[in-house]
């Protein structure tokens, strides 16, 4: 059983899309928005488009840090749950690059 009150899910774009970072940012700002309104008090994202669909990691990483970052949200936690060094790695170096 997932220990969660709700799951938002959010599919990510394929990286040869059009407007792909667009498409992405779109993706962590709806997440958030949709959660806001249910009423959750936090949100977990993993590293999406990052797998089958093709996204490089570090692109994936600045667009959702910045995106998490620029949201108006009630939320009091968002986390990034990353599997692997080589995801860890990027999002690290993306919230670095943001002025953490």
């Amino acid at each position: 059983m997932l220990p969660a009150r709700f799951v938002v899910h959010a599919v990510g774009p394929r990286y040869h899309a059009e407007d792909h970072a667009e498409l992405l940012a779109s993706c962590h700002a709806e997440a958030l928005r949709i959660a806001g309104e249910l009423g959750a008090s936090s949100i977990a994202f993993p590293a999406i488009s990052t797998g089958a669909y093709g996204y490089p990691v570090d692109e994936a990483a600045a667009v959702a840090i910045r995106t998490v970052r620029a949201a108006e949200t009630g939320l009091d936690e968002i986390r990034f749950v990353l599997f692997g060094d080589d995801a860890y790695g990027a999002f690290e170096r993306a919230l670095s690059e943001e002025g953490s």
